[in-house]
């Protein structure tokens, strides 16, 4: 069963705890996380790219030159793809939709092996909360130094383990990301150096994936 110090946010250890093996100590399945990874940047894609069709280009309301007898091939607006500056035959629309599903279960797996994998790596830091006076941005810096959490840094907290002051602090950190529990995914854990838990959002996580419930 794994087993995790538990720290303060002055960086001084306040106890132990024991990670449900079944979320935080599987063998990681690289497979599902690039599959959650790929799902993951695939649903943030902008579809914005766009060209213009045939009837949207400006010109082309007179025929270029008459029908026949010109030598020329026939044509019948400056409009048609094959004219500089004529509509783009099969371009981006707008409405393209690059989202994809990915089954529950797997999701889970995914999610399990990237927390599992932080653990193994030894980036996965817990915290019993994040609790400041007033918004300070260098009390929060002087926190995570504490912690050892240098780089970048993801903070995965719950309402109550992380007050709107502390969560004020954190918002100008470079290379600092704050999730709620709700919120965590497979990408923003691989592509952080540190893992900074709240001890709460911890076995929140622990009974949604145990159980298979929706998170």
């Amino acid at each position: 069963m794994p087993r995790v110090n538990v720290f303060n946010q002055l960086g001084e250890q306040v106890g132990t705890m024991n990670l449900k093996p079944e979320v935080f100590g599987i063998e990681p399945n690289e497979q599902a996380m690039f599959d959650a990874v790929l799902v993951n940047q695939a649903n943030k894609r902008q579809d914005t790219a766009k060209t213009k069709k045939r009837d949207e280009v400006s010109g082309g309301g007179k025929k270029p030159w008459r029908q026949k007898g010109t030598g020329r091939a026939r044509q019948g607006s400056t409009r048609a793809p094959q004219w500089r500056h004529g509509g783009i035959v099969f371009g981006p629309t707008g409405e393209q939709n690059h989202t994809i599903k990915m089954n529950r279960k797997v999701r889970d797996l995914a999610l399990k092996s990237a927390l599992s994998t932080k653990v193994k790596d030894k980036e996965l830091v817990v915290v019993d909360k994040f609790e400041f006076e007033a918004p300070k941005t260098k009390e929060m810096v002087a926190s995570l130094k504490a912690l050892k959490a240098e780089g970048k840094t993801l903070i995965v907290m719950s309402e109550e383990s992380m007050n709107d002051e502390a969560l004020l602090s954190a918002l100008n950190i470079p290379h600092v990301g704050i999730l709620y529990f709700f919120e965590v995914n497979v990408y923003d854990i691989m592509n952080s150096d540190k893992l900074v838990m709240t001890k709460e959002a911890v076995k929140i996580l622990e009974e949604v994936l145990s159980n298979g419930a929706e998170g």
